[in-house]
């Protein structure tokens, strides 16, 4: 999952992007990069690390120019190595700079039609593969200046050839800001403006709180399979490019990713949460009419508002048992099950007054590894509960993720073939209870009723996208799991540590 911007101003932006991909660092944190359009060059900066990390004053400044696009990214398929931050760029036609958030899943077919045509690719990184799809059907472009139609009925072709999910936002010196959703809407995609004395300002991002944050108004969503086109002059395009869009958006952004100020496809982040609190809460009070909890305590943060809305229907105390230490990452989303492991005590500690002689119901928003789970089970007992239960606002996942999130392989998700007693002996827990998938889904179709269908892959196992079968699972099981990142990642550092010995 990654966070992306892109925006077309009337003054510089590179502090309005920045500002923006700090925002959205909840989305990525393994690396950060902007690049500006200035006097008809790119200016690019990127490296791993956090963003504030990334740009120091230096960089700002020279990140000079009135449109460009930034990027947070944490590694799926790719490797965490610098050289796949985004955006990446290339010089022909025109110059296009290019950041994704998603995944495709037929980029081994792509990159052999690329290669045919004789363009490179230089990455792991799907990303680069659309790019260079975006750059190929420019190619056929002869005018110097684009216009809106030749931007869309490229962007009509690369989704004609793509599968997967992808929002992208792309830069073309010399014409304008590009943005376009998969046909399905798996991965979001806001569009937002700002009036200023000089004229209209244009904006999308992955999250609104995006553009909150910047002091743009939100505009709407990008539908599924929809372009955006705006001219660096600030004249603003739209086409609809995909054949049979539907909206079948990601409901992992809803249960865990997004940030719950945020607004997605007109569903409120924050509402749809408390919903499901509601149907957890209905549903233990059915299963376990004679429970004997105490108390119930979140897993910081994103379970809070899951968490004290099951307190309120249970008509239970609601405790902060936790404290959260903030400068320490999102463990879900670090690269490798190492570094989650080490991180987890480093990240929260318990309050032992709210544990002790307590039957507590933990409350998270999912388990994936459960590794996670189990430890703050420990740390919970360790504080002196005398019971401790554990409540899911989300299913039970079961199946990997191919459009962007990384849950790559089934036997890293320790509810894959295995029930609840399973799961909570393993964590060790003194009873578990999982949100059913209808409840999930009618918790968040309860803000915005129009959506009929999620993306729900990771609970059911059926990929929207039809083309998901055993041998690609099989494939990216090679690719992804973490000992397969950590020799990419020790390849990739061997081999920079080689060119530093030949050219100090």
């Amino acid at each position: 999952m990654c966070g992306i911007v892109g925006i077309v101003g009337k003054s510089s932006v590179n502090q309005t992007i920045y500002d923006s991909l700090t925002v959205l660092q909840h989305r990525g944190q393994d690396a950060a990069g902007i690049v500006t359009v200035d006097v008809n060059a790119f200016r690019l900066r990127k490296a791993n690390g956090l963003v504030k990390d990334v740009f120091e004053p230096k960089h700002m400044q020279r990140l000079q120019g009135n449109a460009g696009i930034g990027h947070v990214r944490y590694p799926t398929a790719g490797s965490s190595s610098a050289s796949e931050a985004q955006p990446f760029y290339v010089n022909s036609p025109f110059g296009i700079s290019l950041a994704h958030n998603g995944n495709l899943t037929n980029t081994t077919e792509l990159a052999a039609s690329l290669l045919s045509k004789r363009r490179h690719i230089n990455t792991t990184s799907d990303s680069e593969i659309l790019l260079n799809l975006l750059a190929d059907e420019l190619q056929e472009t002869r005018s110097l200046t684009l216009s809106a139609d030749e931007v869309f009925d490229a962007v009509s072709k690369v989704h004609a050839q793509t599968r997967g999910a992808y929002a992208v936002t792309a830069m073309i010196i010399g014409q304008g800001l590009v943005a376009f959703r998969d046909p399905f809407g798996i991965r979001p995609l806001v569009l937002g403006k700002h009036e200023t004395a000089s004229g209209t300002e244009y904006m999308v991002a992955s999250e609104s709180v995006a553009l909150d944050a910047v002091g743009f108004e939100v505009m709407r969503d990008v539908a599924p399979g929809e372009a955006i086109y705006v001219t660096l002059d600030g004249q603003l395009f739209t086409r609809q490019c995909a054949v049979n869009p539907s909206y079948s958006p990601c409901i992992f952004e809803f249960v865990y990713f997004a940030r719950p100020d945020s607004t997605i496809d007109n569903i409120s982040v924050y509402g749809s949460r408390v919903n499901m609190g509601t149907k957890l809460g209905e549903k233990i009070k059915k299963e376990w009419d004679e429970h004997d909890i105490d108390v119930v305590i979140p897993i910081p943060e994103t379970s809070c508002d899951v968490a004290l809305e099951i307190a309120r229907s249970m008509d239970l105390p609601y405790r902060q048992g936790f404290v959260k230490n903030r400068y320490i990452g999102r463990t879900f989303i670090m690269p490798g099950q190492q570094e989650r492991k080490k991180s987890v005590r480093r990240k929260l500690n318990a309050i032992n007054a709210e544990f002790k002689g307590k039957n507590v119901l933990l409350v998270d928003d999912s388990i994936v590894r459960g590794t996670t789970s189990e430890q703050i089970i420990e740390m919970a007992r360790d504080a002196g509960a005398k019971k401790v239960y554990f409540a899911s606002a989300a299913p039970e996942i079961r199946f990997p993720n191919v459009y962007g999130i990384d849950m790559p392989t089934t036997n890293e998700l320790i509810a894959h073939g295995r029930d609840a007693d399973e799961i909570a002996k393993i964590i060790g827990a003194d009873g578990i209870i999982f949100q059913d998938l209808t409840d999930l889904i009618e918790a968040v179709r309860m803000e915005n009723p129009e959506i009929k269908r999620f993306e729900t892959s990771v609970f059911d196992g059926h990929y929207i996208t039809n083309d998901v079968d055993q041998a690609y699972l099989d494939h990216i099981m090679q690719l992804r799991n973490d000992d397969a990142k950590a020799n990419r990642n020790k390849d990739i550092g061997t081999n920079l540590e080689m060119h530093n010995e030949c050219h100090p």
